[in-house]
Order: C-alpha cells, then sequence, then structure tokens
C-alpha cells in the first residue's frame, strides 16, 4: 500500500512518524511526504523524515525532492493534513486520480467526505472513500458524552460545554492574542461550531443529541480546555463514573490542575513528544449530582485525532484485523494518567 501525507505541519508531521513507526502493522509498503507550499524545506526537516524512509516529493524540483506527479497515479491513500479549505480543494484533485482508495482530511475540512470519530461510527465508513476526521475540541467533547453516557445516547438529556482555547501552534507568530477573546456563537440554541460539529458527528449514527457550546480563546499556546456539565435520565454512582472513565478506551485522567504539567509530560515521554488520549479528565475535580457531571478536562489537540485518522484508513482499506490493530497501537500511545 503506497500512501501519501499531505500537508506536513504540526499534525502531518506527526502522523507520518505514526505511520513510519507502525509501517507493518498498518500494511504500508511506501510513504511518501508532499509539502504543498511555497516556502523551501529546512534541510534539518527534510533530513530526519528521510531517515524515517519517507519519500519528500514537491511540485518544485530542487532540495532532491521527487515531482509530485510523477508518484501521484499510484498513491492508494492520501492523508489530507492541510487546513483551512486546503483539503476541500484538493479533493477536486483526488477525485480523478486512477488507483486511489480512500482519503482522509483533518478538521476544518468539514466537507471533505462523511464526519469520523473512533468509537463512534466506525460502521459508517465502511464503503466511503473520503472521511472527515472531526477536529481536536470535537473528538473531546464526543467522547465524554459518550463514556459518561456508557454509549448509550438514549440517557443524554442535555449538555453545556465551554472550550478554553489556546490561540496557536508553538512555533506560531500570528494569532497570538494579548488578551482573553470570546468568540460569536453561530446557532441561537448550538452556540459554536463545536456543539455543531458533535450534533453533526452523532447524526451520521441517527443520533439528535441536545447540546450546546461557547468558546474563549487565551493568550497560551499550549493546551485547550474544556468546562462540560453533563444532564442524564439515569442517576450514576461516583463508584460508577470513576469506573466508566478507567474503562473508557481514549480516555486519561490526571490530577494535575496546570495544563503546563500535562503538556511537559507529553513532550518528554510520548510518542513525538504528543499526546493521543481524547480528552484528559482532572479526575479529582469533579462535580456530581445524582443526574449530572461537571467538570474540566484538558484536550491534547495536537494527537488526539490521530488514532482516528489511522482507523479510517483501515477501515476505508477493509483491513479485516482493523479493531486489533488500532487496539494494539492505542495501549501504546494512550498513557491512562498524566
Amino acid at each position: 500500500m503506497k500512501v501519501l501525507v499531505n500537508g506536513i505541519g504540526n499534525i502531518g508531521t506527526t502522523l507520518i512518524c505514526l505511520l513510519a513507526e507502525y509501517k507493518s502493522q498498518l500494511g504500508i509498503s511506501t510513504i511518501y511526504g508532499f509539502k504543498n507550499t511555497p516556502q523551501p524545506w529546512q534541510e534539518e526537516d527534510l533530513d530526519f523524515l528521510r531517515a524515517l524512509g519517507i519519500i519528500m516529493c514537491s511540485r518544485k524540483t530542487g532540495q532532491g525532492l521527487t515531482f509530485v506527479d510523477s508518484i501521484i497515479d499510484d498513491i492508494d491513500y492520501i492523508f489530507d493534513c492541510t487546513s483551512n479549505g486546503g483539503g476541500i480543494s484538493n479533493k477536486e484533485w483526488y477525485v480523478d486520480l486512477p488507483n486511489l482508495k480512500g482519503a482522509s482530511a483533518q478538521g476544518s475540512e468539514k466537507d471533505f467526505g462523511i464526519s469520523f470519530m473512533a468509537g463512534v461510527n466506525e460502521q459508517i465508513l465502511i464503503g466511503k472513500k473520503f472521511a472527515h476526521i472531526v477536529s481536536c475540541n470535537t473528538h473531546s467533547i464526543a467522547a465524554l458524552l459518550s463514556m459518561f453516557t456508557g454509549h448509550n445516547l438514549d440517557d443524554h438529556v442535555e449538555s453545556d460545554f465551554v472550550i478554553v482555547r489556546r490561540s496557536e501552534d508553538l512555533g506560531n507568530h500570528e494569532r497570538l492574542v494579548a488578551a482573553n477573546v470570546v468568540a460569536r456563537h453561530m446557532d441561537d440554541q448550538l452556540g459554536t461550531h463545536h456543539s455543531i460539529d458533535v450534533r453533526d458527528l452523532f447524526a451520521t449514527i441517527e443520533r439528535t443529541l441536545k447540546v450546546s457550546s461557547s468558546d474563549i480563546t487565551t493568550p497560551s499556546q499550549l493546551m485547550h480546555s474544556v468546562r462540560f456539565n453533563i444532564t442524564l435520565k439515569e442517576a450514576l454512582s461516583e463508584e460508577q463514573i470513576q469506573d466508566a472513565i478507567a474503562q473508557a478506551k481514549y480516555i486519561s485522567t490526571s490530577i494535575k490542575f496546570d495544563s503546563n504539567v500535562i503538556f511537559e509530560r507529553g513532550r518528554r515521554i510520548g510518542f513525538q513528544g504528543r499526546i493521543y488520549s481524547h480528552a484528559i479528565i482532572i479526575a479529582n475535580n469533579l462535580l456530581i449530582t445524582p443526574t449530572s457531571i461537571k467538570g474540566w478536562a484538558f484536550i491534547p489537540q495536537e494527537g488526539n485525532t490521530l488514532i482516528s485518522t489511522l482507523k479510517a484508513y483501515l477501515v476505508q482499506m477493509k483491513n479485516e484485523n482493523a479493531e486489533e490493530i488500532i487496539s494494539e497501537i492505542s495501549n501504546q500511545l494512550i498513557r491512562k494518567k498524566w
């Protein structure tokens, strides 16, 4: 299987390292990396990726790069990691590729394909060529809803979420804010796009959830956070809640209140310096009533969509061992406690 990663930023670079690390388990023979921005490559980045066995591509000659048009017709699968409409635009290119069996795009590229998240709607991707991997914040909200309802969404009454966002990625200096900035509500019932995206994700499995969300951006470049308030029909004891958290495959916990500490540990001991949990609940800071759970979770936005990305690839490629492969990879990547 020949795969191409289009877009080598924070998500794309981490993904390409994962593909190289788990190449045999994923059934991949060749990995191509495609940089489509006009800026020249840093030689150190090229040397690092080539040492992993990645064949680096470009639309321009120079720096020993392979011309992308010379290999694109042989590609089986494309991981699009561009943003701000890049994936949507690229789809017009992908649909005519003769050998392409599937493709996925990240976060902002909502109209690229069917919205997908591991642990929510695996079956919906069977036979689908284009998948949209929902955003990091959508992952966190959907994971919390799925876990606290025990995947019985009929038990859900209503929920409200407040996303506390970092302003931009580390290493960037384009959108860093000087003070807290509140986001405009896009819908008079749902609020910001986060609850809209969660609603649309669960709609793929014919579930309609009453959710709302708000958003504030802070002068930070580390981690997002979410304050959740989830109301259920059936009462849950604290013991049942803690057991649900412990059993959730993609949820981690921490007793640290400072995201700096968790972020630094992720850089120190996570694969490629990343955290892959869908959310990290502050387990010793929950407010529990008979039918409601309130609390905080940190969101590892540079890594929490990537297990879903690998799962989408396996399902779209009709790999019969997809569940076992993802379980093995997840057990290695996800630390249950931070």
